[in-house]
């Protein structure tokens, strides 16, 4: 090969390679607008059928899959509170679909998906929240705070623990279905599943880089933890061994959302770059990705996708900053 063909092979090859990590533009299958102007933070529930939507401008809206109408419209602020603090960036519904809770950075709320009714309000006592959770029933809600403390409450009893094991602020936590066991990661580059009667560690979870994002599956199997770098990692829940390590190519990638299907199979992300991913859990192998539409106005065009879920085996649900509700057909 000539010093010319060497060249044209590498351009060929650059060019092929750049056109294989562009994904064009995809078609829902059905798209419905949930909240006007845009959201700040979104949930979708295990089954799919609701998502809890933090609206710019019109406050949070609960959702039913596929109607036009909201069940419900919420305000969060307590009486007297001052509307312009409660930005409420992160909601979380449990896996029952019973409840939700939703926080902005001084206070939390519980809501029944039920009535529409709110359980209660808190203000935390100090530091600013990064993360909530809550666990079936509204038995437990977990609260990851920028001083590294995370704090689970029953709002029943009024029983409180704090977990003391990380070192710097916690940028997500998870909870399972009966709200025994909390998974946290942070900025210490660990992530814990620990207990939450007793604040004892159960398995410890490392990464070279700051954790960004945790999820644990529902049925019981599987933690995912996420850092800021290269390490997307699946473990068994039950032992602490590492299944599968998600693979790609991007020296950076980095999720907003995750969750398991009910078979085990698939995990299911969102990105902040628009994207839908799928991944097989055995093999951590990219199976499936989609690109929702972008936020309107906005240039470049881009979308936070802050919720994502399975509707059955052959669709599965987003919801995005852009104020859309998008379906997608699996591969």
């Amino acid at each position: 090969m000539t010093t010319a063909q060497a060249k044209t092979f590498i351009t060929l090859f650059l060019a092929m390679l750049l056109t294989s990590c562009m994904v064009a533009d995809s078609t829902p299958d059905n798209q419905w607008r949930i909240v006007d102007e845009g959201a700040y933070a979104a949930d979708v529930s295990a089954d799919a059928q609701l998502s809890v939507v933090s609206g710019i401008n019109n406050g949070i809206h609960v959702w039913r899959f596929g109607e036009a109408q909201p069940l419900f419209q919420w305000s969060h602020q307590s009486e007297g509170g001052d509307q312009s603090n409660n930005l409420v960036a992160n909601v979380h519904i449990s896996a029952d679909s019973l409840f939700a809770v939703t926080a902005d950075r001084e206070a939390f709320a519980i809501w029944s998906l039920t009535s529409g009714e709110p359980i209660g309000f808190w203000r935390i006592d100090e530091s600013s929240i990064r993360d909530v959770a809550v666990s079936d029933n509204g038995r437990g809600v977990l609260v990851g705070r920028s001083n590294g403390k995370v704090m689970f409450f029953e709002p029943e009893s009024g029983r409180r623990i704090e977990f003391l094991g990380h070192q710097e602020r916690i940028n997500s936590v998870d909870i399972t279905p009966n709200g025994r066991y909390a998974l946290t990661g942070g900025n210490d580059y660990v992530a814990y599943l620990w207990n939450t009667d007793s604040g004892q560690v159960i398995h410890t979870f490392t990464h070279p880089s700051r954790v960004t994002l945790v999820a644990l599956d529902d049925e019981g199997r599987y933690a995912f933890t996420a850092d800021s770098q290269q390490k997307s990692q699946i473990w068994n829940v039950q032992t602490g061994e590492p299944i599968s390590q998600l693979q790609y190519i991007a020296r950076q990638k980095i999720f907003t959302d995750a969750v398991f299907s009910k078979d085990g199979k698939y995990l299911l992300t969102g990105a902040p770059s628009r994207r839908l991913y799928l991944w097989e859990v055995a093999t951590g192998k990219q199976v499936g990705e989609w690109k929702v539409a972008p936020r309107e106005n906005m240039s470049p065009p881009s979308a936070v996708v802050y919720g994502v879920g399975f509707i059955d085996d052959k669709h599965v649900l987003s919801v995005s900053s852009s104020g859309l509700a998008e379906l997608w057909s699996m591969p």
